[in-house]
Parts: C-alpha cells; structure tokens; sequence
C-alpha cells in the first residue's frame, strides 16, 4: 500500500528557508516520481517540483526554480524539498504525490508534456506552509 507523509512545514519570515521531507513507503522508489504540489486558499493546486525514478529527471515550476530544490534519500525513502529565499507568495499546503513514472510518461503528453500538470494518484495528507513576518 502506498504511503506518504509530509513533515517539516511551518511559520517562517520572508527570505527564510524550510526543508520539507516525504516518507514513502509501500513501494520502490526507482520505479515512481515522486512530486511536491501546494495549493494555497482560493487557488488551484499548483505543482512545485518533481524527481522521478531511478533516473532522477527532475522538474521545477518556473515560479520556483533557483530557490526550491527536490533531492532524494534512497536509504531513507525520503524526498524533500529545500525551500530558500521564501516569500508570501509561497503560503500554502504542501503536499507530496507519487505515480509510476511508466503512467506519467503516458499521461504527460497531454498535458503539453509537463508531468506536474498530469494527474498523479497517491497523495499525503499535507503539511501547512506560511510565509509571513
């Protein structure tokens, strides 16, 4: 069974920094991407950065590149997300997503070949995220 649960979410000032991490478990890392999305209050869910399988093909939003970077822990089957140089902006729930890189590489093509933008099926409960001084 699948499971993912977020930590390291949190109150920080703008400029500062936050490391979000997500524990997979129920499956191997190699074979799954592994993505962070947020979506703050009134507003669509907007994916933020993913890493994917073996490989390590990573993407970014381009709201997020040169601040955030995703890595992975392959002894811990944890990924996290460095979060630098916060803003306002930034405030949201967090959440990390996992999905069979085979899937995404079939659904990606129609969402203009941007795996952030495809639908992933397994989700964490989410970890709260403000940004405020």
């Amino acid at each position: 069974q699948v499971q993912l649960v977020e930590s390291g979410g949190g109150l920080v000032q703008p400029g500062g920094s936050l490391r979000l991490s997500c524990a997979a478990s129920g499956f191997t890392l190699d074979y799954y991407a592994i993505g962070w999305f947020r979506q703050a209050p009134g507003k669509e869910r907007e994916g933020v950065a993913c890493i994917s399988g073996m490989y390590s093909i990573i993407d970014y939003a381009d709201s997020v590149k040169g601040r955030f970077t995703i890595s992975t822990d392959r002894d811990k089957a944890t990924v996290y997300l460095q979060m630098d140089s916060l803003q306002p902006e930034d405030t949201a729930v967090y959440y990390c997503a996992a999905e069979r890189v085979r899937k995404l590489a079939e659904r990606a093509p129609n969402y203009s070949g941007d795996p952030l933008a495809a639908p992933w099926d397994y989700w964490g409960q989410g970890t709260q995220v403000t940004v405020s001084s």
